[in-house]
């Protein structure tokens, strides 16, 4: 054999192998998802998630007064720094 067709020959088989390997990682990720798919669905039929209460904040003028200078601070620096 020469040293090309070594060459060719071990190409081949490296290209063969990277094909083969990738391959199966991808079959074992798809059956991994499905696996957890599977597992997950009764799960969550079990036990829903919460649904987070929302906490009303009080209307104080402090706040208000806080807001709306703050508010004009950031109106100011734009208009200071286009």
């Amino acid at each position: 054999m020469t040293g090309i067709e070594a060459s060719t020959q071990l190409f081949s088989e490296a290209a063969t192998l990277m094909f083969v390997g990738m391959g199966f990682v991808f079959v074992f990720l798809s059956l991994l998802i499905i696996v957890i798919r599977i597992f997950i669905t009764p799960l969550a039929k079990r036990f829903p998630d919460a649904i987070p209460q929302t906490k009303k904040m009080p209307n104080n003028t402090e706040d208000s007064a806080v807001i709306a200078a703050i508010t004009v601070a950031v109106n100011q620096y734009r208009k200071k720094h286009q």
